[in-house]
C-alpha cells in the first residue's frame, strides 16, 4: 500500500492581497511656503538640498540639525510637530464603522467626555441612535417628555399666584432648614425663575403651543440626571407646617349668645394624598383638602365644604384621550341591552352569579350638570369650546358599547388597559381641567374643579363614612367603598349615581381598579371582583380569616392582605386563590404589584417583595422600619418607604436580581410618617414634627428645568 502513489493533489494557494492603507489627510508642510525674492535664497537652496537627500541621510540631517537647537528652539519645533502626529482615528473610519466602534461604550460619562475631543467626536456622538440605545440599557423609556402644555400652564399659574394666595391657610417655609445636609437651599422665587429655564430643551413656557419632541440625547440626559439627583441630591421645593390641633368656634346665635365650650379639636392628620407631574391634593381630617403644586411647591388652593374628615381623595389629570374613545362608541345607557347593562335590581339579580346579593342602577337620572356654570362645564368636558371639532361627548358614553366589548381567549377586555397610578392619579377623558374627586366622614362625594376651587357636584347616597376611592382611567367614573357595605359607582361628568354594588356583609376597606373592574376589601374576610359596566359580581374571593386591610390589581392577578398577616394572590379570571404568602407578624397594610414583583409592608416593619413566578418566592426580606411601613411604593428603579418611625428611605433595585439596596434617608426623621408618594421627579412627604404637620415637597428635576 505504501508503494502506491498518493491521491492527493496540493495546490498553491496564493496570499490575498494586503489591503491598501487607509487615506490619510494632507497635511500642511512643516513651515509655510514662502515668496522668495530670488532663487538662490538660502532657505529655498536648503530645502531643495534637503528633498534630493535620500531616506538615511535626511534622518541624519534633522539629528544634526536638532543638536545645533536653542531650547527656544527646540520648543518652536516640538509645537509644530505635535498637532502633524496626531491622527483622527475616527475621522479616517467610515461613519457606520466608527458608530459601531462607540456603540461598545454605555457609560455616558465617557461619551460625553468623547464628545469633547474634537468637533468631528462631537458630530458623531450627536447620532441619535446612540442615545435611543443607551435609554434601553439603562431602562429609560424614550417617549416621555418632561414638560407638556398643562404643565407649562400650570407654572405660569404659579407664577402669577406668587406666594400669597388668598386662602392660603398654612404659612409656608421659605427654605429648608439648615440642617437638611448635602440639598441645595433655594428660595420660592429662585425655584420660579429657575423654572423658566428651559433653553436646554428648547422650549419656553410662554408658548401655548405643542412643545417639540425631545431627541434621544435630551431624554437620556434628562432621565439620567433625575435619576442621579434621587440617589445623591434632590432639593425641598416647600415645607408647611400646620398645628396638629386646631378648635373651631361655633358662631354666635341670638342677640346674646351665651359662651358655649369649645368643640373638640380638629386634627390636621393627612389622610389620603394623590399626586401627579402638576399637582399634589392632601385630604386632612379637619375636613380641608390642599391642592399644591407640584412644580413650585406652592399651596394654590384650600378646598372647603366637606363637614368632617376627608378620608380619600383621587385626582384626575386634565386633557386625555378618553373622549375619542367615548365618541366612537356612543351608546344610550337610558336604554340599556338587558345582556349587558342591567336597569333595574331585578335585571341584575338575573344576570349575574347566585353570590351576588344586588346591584342597582339609576341610568335614568339626568344628573346635576344643569347646575353648573358654562366655564365648568367646558372644564369638565360637557361643553366643548367653539373652536374644538370633535362633538360634545355625552355621559351616556362612558358605558362600553356592546361592539367595543370584544374580549380575547382570556375572556379580557381587547382594548388597552392599565392599572391604577400608585400615586392615586388617574388619566382623564379629554377634560380640559384637573379634577379632584373627595369623600369622607360627612358620608358625600365631592367633586372639585382644581383650577377655581369650585365644587362642582356634591353626590349623596352613601349612608356612612367614604373609606375608599378609585377613578377609572379615561373614563368619567368614580367607584367609592363605604362603612355602610355598599361600593358605589358615579359619574363625575354629570354628577349622578350609576349603580350600587351590593354584597359585603361589613365595611368596605379598600379599593383598586383595572380596566372596567374593580376589586374591593372588606371587613367580612372576603374581597369581590365587580365588573363596573354591567354590575355583576364576577367572583368573591374567600380565604382570608380576617379583615382585610389591602388590595392591589394588575388585570391578572389580585393581591389582598388583612390582620391575619397573610398575603393571598388571586387569579383575577377565575377567582381561584394562587398562593398563600407568609412572613409577616403582623398587620399587612400595604401592597403594590409591579409586572415582575408584589412589595408588601406590615405593621411589624418588614417589607417583603415576592416573584410573580411559578413558586411565588420570596425576593427579599427587608427590615425597613422600627414600626409600622405607612407607606410604600415602587417602580422599575426605586422603591420608597415611610414608616411610624419617622423614617423615610430610599432602596435602588438591581435589574439583573431583582433585589433592592438601601441607599439613604430622603427626608430628616421625624416624630411618625403619615404619608408618602411620589412620581418621577417629584415627591411628598407627610410627616409629624414638634406638634406640628409638616408637609415636605421635593424636586428631583435636573437644575435647567428646576
Amino acid at each position: 500500500m505504501s508503494d502506491e502513489p498518493s491521491s492527493t493533489l496540493y495546490m498553491p494557494i496564493v496570499s490575498p492581497p494586503t489591503p491598501a492603507p487607509s487615506p490619510r489627510p494632507a497635511h500642511s508642510p512643516l513651515v509655510a511656503p514662502l515668496s522668495f525674492s530670488s532663487p538662490n535664497d538660502p532657505i529655498c537652496l536648503a530645502r531643495q538640498d534637503f528633498a534630493s537627500l535620500d531616506p538615511t541621510t535626511r534622518r541624519l540631517f534633522l539629528s544634526v540639525i536638532l543638536e545645533d537647537c536653542t531650547p527656544q528652539e527646540l520648543l518652536f519645533v516640538s509645537t509644530k510637530i505635535a498637532p502633524l502626529l496626531k491622527r483622527d482615528f475616527l475621522r479616517d473610519l467610515p461613519p457606520e464603522v466608527a458608530l459601531h466602534i462607540i456603540s461598545f461604550l454605555d457609560d455616558p460619562q465617557t461619551l460625553a467626555r468623547a464628545s469633547r475631543v474634537s468637533r468631528h467626536w462631537n458630530r458623531l456622538l450627536a447620532d441619535d441612535w446612540i442615545w435611543r440605545r443607551l435609554c434601553h440599557i439603562h431602562g429609560f423609556s424614550s417617549g416621555e417628555e418632561p414638560y407638556s402644555n398643562e404643565e407649562q400652564r400650570s407654572v405660569q399659574e404659579d407664577i402669577q399666584d406668587d406666594e400669597d394666595v388668598a386662602n392660603m391657610l398654612i404659612p409656608p417655609s421659605p427654605s429648608p432648614p439648615s440642617s437638611v445636609i448635602g440639598f441645595h437651599k433655594h428660595s420660592i422665587r429662585h425655584s420660579i425663575a429657575s423654572s423658566l429655564a428651559l433653553s436646554t430643551f428648547g422650549a419656553s413656557i410662554t408658548q401655548p403651543g405643542p412643545l417639540p419632541r425631545l431627541s434621544s440625547y435630551e431624554q437620556f440626559r434628562y432621565q439620567y440626571t433625575t435619576t442621579k439627583n434621587w440617589l445623591h441630591g434632590g432639593r425641598i421645593l416647600r415645607i408647611h407646617r400646620v398645628p396638629l390641633l386646631s378648635h373651631h368656634l361655633p358662631l354666635p346665635q341670638g342677640p346674646n349668645p351665651m359662651p358655649a365650650a369649645l368643640p373638640p379639636p380638629s386634627t390636621a392628620i393627612p389622610t389620603s394624598i394623590a399626586l401627579d407631574s402638576v399637582w399634589l391634593v392632601v385630604g386632612l381630617a379637619n375636613s380641608r383638602i390642599l391642592v399644591f403644586s407640584a412644580r413650585t411647591g406652592v399651596l394654590s388652593r384650600t378646598l372647603v365644604g366637606h363637614d368632617s374628615g376627608v378620608w380619600a381623595v383621587a385626582l384626575i389629570k386634565g386633557g386625555g384621550e378618553g373622549a375619542a374613545e367615548a365618541e366612537d362608541a356612543a351608546m344610550d345607557v337610558d336604554s340599556p341591552d338587558p345582556g349587558n347593562s342591567p336597569s333595574s335590581g331585578e335585571g341584575s339579580q338575573r344576570h349575574r352569579p347566585s353570590h351576588a346579593q344586588g346591584a342597582s342602577t339609576s341610568e335614568g337620572d339626568p344628573g346635576l350638570e344643569h347646575l353648573i356654570p358654562s366655564t365648568i362645564r367646558q372644564g369638565i368636558g360637557l361643553d366643548r369650546p367653539p373652536a374644538t371639532p370633535k362633538r360634545v361627548i355625552r355621559a351616556s358614553d362612558i358605558f362600553r358599547s356592546p361592539r367595543r366589548k370584544a374580549k380575547n381567549d382570556s375572556g379580557r377586555p381587547a382594548h388597552p388597559e392599565k392599572p391604577s397610578d400608585p400615586a392615586g392619579a388617574s388619566d382623564g377623558w379629554g377634560q380640559s381641567n384637573a379634577l379632584v374627586v373627595s369623600g369622607g366622614c360627612d358620608k358625600e362625594l365631592r367633586v372639585w374643579d382644581v383650577k377655581s376651587g369650585y365644587c362642582i357636584y356634591t353626590l349623596r347616597g352613601h349612608t356612612s363614612t367614604i373609606r375608599c376611592l378609585k377613578v377609572l382611567h379615561g373614563r368619567p367614573i368614580a367607584v367609592s367603598g363605604s362603612r355602610d357595605k355598599t361600593v358605589r359607582v358615579w359619574d363625575v361628568q354629570r354628577g349622578r349615581l350609576l349603580r350600587v354594588l351590593v354584597g359585603h356583609e361589613q365595611s368596605v376597606r379598600c379599593l383598586d381598579v383595572y380596566g372596567n373592574r374593580v376589586v374591593s376589601g372588606s371587613y367580612d374576610c372576603t374581597c369581590r371582583v365587580w365588573d363596573v359596566d354591567t354590575g355583576e359580581c364576577l367572583h368573591v374571593l374567600s380565604g382570608h380569616f380576617h379583615q382585610i386591610y389591602s388590595v392591589a390589581f394588575d388585570g391578572i392577578r389580585i393581591a389582598s392582605g388583612g390582620l391575619d398577616t397573610t398575603v393571598r394572590v388571586w387569579d383575577a379570571d377565575t377567582g381561584v386563590c394562587l398562593a398563600l404568602l407568609q412572613g409577616h407578624t403582623a398587620l399587612v397594610c400595604q401592597l403594590q404589584l409591579s409586572p415582575t414583583m408584589l412589595a408588601t409592608g406590615g405593621s411589624d416593619g418588614r417589607v417583603i417583595t415576592f416573584s410573580l413566578g411559578a413558586s411565588f418566592g420570596v425576593v427579599q426580606r427587608l427590615a425597613a422600619h422600627d414600626s409600622s411601613v405607612t407607606g410604600l411604593q415602587l417602580d422599575e428603579r426605586f422603591l420608597v418607604t415611610g414608616g411610624n418611625d419617622g423614617r423615610v428611605r430610599l432602596f435602588q433595585f438591581d435589574r439583573a436580581t431583582g433585589k433592592c439596596e438601601y441607599v439613604r434617608e430622603l427626608s430628616e426623621p421625624s416624630e411618625s410618617v403619615w404619608k408618602v408618594v411620589y412620581t418621577r421627579e417629584t415627591l411628598a412627604v407627610m410627616c409629624k414634627r414638634a406638634g406640628k404637620t409638616v408637609m415636605e415637597i421635593w424636586s428631583f428635576k435636573p437644575d435647567a428645568l428646576s
